[in-house]
């Protein structure tokens, strides 16, 4: 994978993590256990210190980045959708980051809370545990059901156990020129968007 050293630091990843080898990587990036790191992230340790605690991951096209003397924090399980961009924030423990969301120097998302989709979290908020927060400026929308906290902490799982199959399975490979006979589907019994979840009720 793209990993570089600058001024004498270079990133630390767990044994236990996976980094895609398309993400990136520069200086002083902490990569901690069962952490999974998606294609083409961009985690710049060049000025501020990128961490990501244990069971978190970062998804496709995320930046990580911070000024110089910051932390910028994925706490334990946290959750950050495709897209997203994180500078000099804090993302509390459990808590889910919208695809495409921007969360801003000295933020701080609570414990367990979801931000949606798009939503441009402005510097220096602080955002209580458990709350659903959307729009542009983020606001708090209302208090996150048992429901909704429990379909996060699934979708975490997954991507821990997608975590454990990447470093057991994905390799590169040539690609076939035509579908083969009685091709397979992965599948994921239970693993269904949020919007599904609450049709089911």
């Amino acid at each position: 994978m793209p990993c570089y050293e600058i001024d004498g630091l270079r990133p630390v990843i767990h044994p236990s993590a996976y980094v895609h080898p398309d993400a990136v990587l520069i200086g002083d990036v902490i990569i901690g256990p069962r952490c999974y790191v998606a294609p083409l992230a961009s985690l710049r340790g060049d000025f501020g210190r990128i961490v990501l605690e244990e069971g978190s991951n970062i998804q496709d096209t995320c930046v990580m980045h911070g000024f110089p003397g910051t932390d910028t924090v994925i706490e334990v399980d946290g959750h950050v959708g495709h897209g997203a961009v994180l500078h000099g924030c804090r993302v509390g423990r459990n808590a889910l980051i919208g695809m495409n969301a921007v969360i801003m120097d000295k933020a701080s998302i609570g414990e367990s809370t979801i931000v949606a989709a798009c939503a441009f979290v402005k510097a220096g908020l602080e955002i209580p545990a458990r709350k659903l927060v959307a729009g542009m400026p983020a606001k708090i929308v209302r208090d996150l059901s048992e429901q909704e906290i429990a379909w996060k902490i699934d979708g975490t799982r997954c991507y821990q156990d997608l975590t454990v199959r990447s470093l057991a399975s994905l390799r590169p490979c040539e690609p076939l020129t035509e579908i083969e006979a009685g091709r397979t589907r992965f599948e994921f019994p239970g693993v269904i968007p949020l919007t599904d979840v609450k049709k089911g009720n």
